[in-house]
């Protein structure tokens, strides 16, 4: 095991290195970045997940997008307006050719929404209410809803158009069903119309990109001078930060929290920071009738609100917080961060930290002997997501409950919580959106394949259905405010933390940190020494 690892940072460092060699015989400028974990996909409606978003939106483009400030920007659409309840009229930007040469056209359009809105698709439910994509002209589409939807601008910020001529050469008509091991065409190859052609894409060793001159957007922004993009993921942090000391790479996503101090003192190095709209909690099985992983038949722990009570204050959060975050984090009371629509700083309040509490309210819904049960966790995902379910391990041993940790890459670890194959798991969450609607139509709202938990109530689908639909800005709001406090009164997930956001690059190249974590690298920029 121990050779196959090294030979796999070997392998990823002398990728590097040959994207290096390129540069420095100067005939392009490459940037060379490096992250913990690949995308799990390139199939533009196949994972809703931020690294995977992250490479894809390089390649492909949606409706509409975010600026640095996150703030709703026209990508293929130029303009869009409400022009009935249940009308969406969008735009289209003129000029815009695929990476093939192909017309950009409504017709597009109507087939990337379609194949979004497909079971196995993972963007389902942020279009789930279109019921019509009717194409007006070549450049003017109108979307068709069956109730008024007022965050349908913002829900299509990751829905990607891709080439309809090209799927249906390729036979990929339909996002991959990613959850059941499903692998097409479109998962190693592109035909968007982005500022970056894919030129190669083998998952989890590198994915090369180049820069499009066709791109429209190089009329519309700063011209960018980025020629090549070499992305090597690089799991081991000790490597990934020693590629970039050396030279070999130029940015890094996910510096260790650890080696921050050490790059910023280095010269050529910097770092930037900044709150991040993602809150890493667990999810706990509360739907079925037994836990998979427990000793105890016959009941299921977590389906009682005390034993969920009880694991919540088992937790030392300040601890997680000033030694495995060494700071940078700030605990959580619920799973949405300060921009998002609906929170407030009532809500993201935590209990006391309170062992002896805990194992009372584990009495008192009758384990006072504790109980066993396996805990998921992704080792590739987020910051310090291993070393911080190994705290939790500890502190949960502490009242009783005997926890057996399963660390994965995130690429075994999402299809379990897709697939409810878990019973104890963490997860991240961001919104794009910015609103609470979006977290509840994905973590709550029953039968929804990122609700791993099996909660099911009716009158939280019911607040969430009618906050999908609700114009009424200060009506909406109310509903949102009684969604939250249902929610956090069934403590359906255990908040741990809001994330920050810290990326390290050489001076020689500029990217601005947004609080999405995801890059455009076509805002990024070589400085002329």
């Amino acid at each position: 095991m121990k050779g196959h690892v090294f030979g796999a940072v070997l392998a990823a460092m002398m990728t590097v290195v040959g994207a290096s060699s390129a540069l420095a015989q100067g005939e392009e400028n490459v940037l060379r970045w490096a992250s913990r974990g690949d995308a799990l996909t390139f199939d533009p409606h196949g994972q809703n997940e931020t690294p995977t978003i992250t490479a894809l939106t390089q390649v492909y483009e949606p409706l509409v997008s975010r600026d640095a400030e996150l703030v709703l920007l026209p990508k293929l659409a130029s303009s869009w307006e409400l022009v009935d309840p249940l009308i969406w009229e969008f735009r289209l930007r003129e000029g815009v050719t695929f990476h093939d040469g192909t017309p950009f056209t409504g017709d597009d359009v109507a087939f990337s929404i379609e194949r979004a809105q497909g079971e196995t698709s993972d963007f389902r439910p942020l279009i789930d209410t279109v019921t019509e994509v009717e194409i007006v002209s070549d450049h003017v589409v109108r979307l068709h809803t069956s109730v008024p939807t007022p965050l349908l601008v913002n829900n299509l910020t990751d829905v990607f158009i891709l080439n309809r001529d090209w799927a249906e050469e390729h036979s990929v008509e339909t996002a991959q069903d990613f959850s059941a091991g499903d692998e097409n065409y479109a998962v190693r190859h592109g035909m968007g119309t982005g500022p970056f052609i894919l030129e190669l894409r083998e998952p989890d060793i590198r994915t090369v990109m180049v820069r499009n001159d066709n791109w429209w957007g190089l009329e519309v922004f700063e011209p960018h001078n980025i020629d090549r993009i070499v992305y090597t993921p690089i799991s081991n942090d000790a490597t990934r930060i020693a590629a970039l000391l050396s030279g070999e790479v130029d940015f890094v996503l996910d510096p260790p929290l650890q080696d921050l101090r050490r790059i910023s003192g280095a010269p050529g190095l910097n770092v930037q920071q900044t709150a991040q709209v993602r809150t890493i909690f667990f999810g706990l099985n509360q739907g079925d009738d037994e836990l998979e992983s427990s000793n105890i038949r016959g009941s299921n722990p977590f389906a009682d609100v005390r034993v969920r009570q009880a694991v919540y204050q088992a937790i030392n959060i300040d601890a997680i917080q000033s030694r495995i975050m060494r700071g940078l984090s700030e605990p959580a009371g619920v799973i949405i961060s300060p921009p998002i629509n609906g929170y407030t700083e009532e809500l993201d309040t935590r209990p006391a930290f309170d062992p002896e509490a805990s194992r009372a309210l584990l009495t008192e819904a009758g384990y006072p002997d504790g109980f066993e049960v396996t805990l998921d966790c992704p080792n590739n995902r987020y910051v310090n997501d291993e070393s911080i379910c190994q705290a939790t391990v500890s502190m949960l041993a502490r009242i009783g409950i005997d926890v057996t940790l399963d660390a994965q890459p995130k690429s075994l670890h999402f299809p379990k919580i897709d697939n409810r194959e878990t019973d104890f798991y963490m997860q991240g969450w961001g919104v794009p959106t910015l609103d609470s609607e979006y977290v509840f139509q994905f973590l709550y709202h029953s039968n929804r394949p990122n609700n791993g938990t099996g909660y099911d109530n009716p009158a939280l689908d019911d607040l969430t259905n009618q906050i999908s639909q609700e114009l009424d800005v200060g009506v909406r709001n109310e509903l949102i405010a009684q969604a939250w406090a249902i929610a956090t009164e069934d403590l359906v997930f255990i908040p741990l933390h809001h994330q920050v956001i810290v990326w390290a690059m050489r001076d020689r190249f500029s990217q601005p940190v947004v609080s999405n974590n995801t890059p455009q690298f076509y805002m990024g920029r070589f400085v002329e020494e």
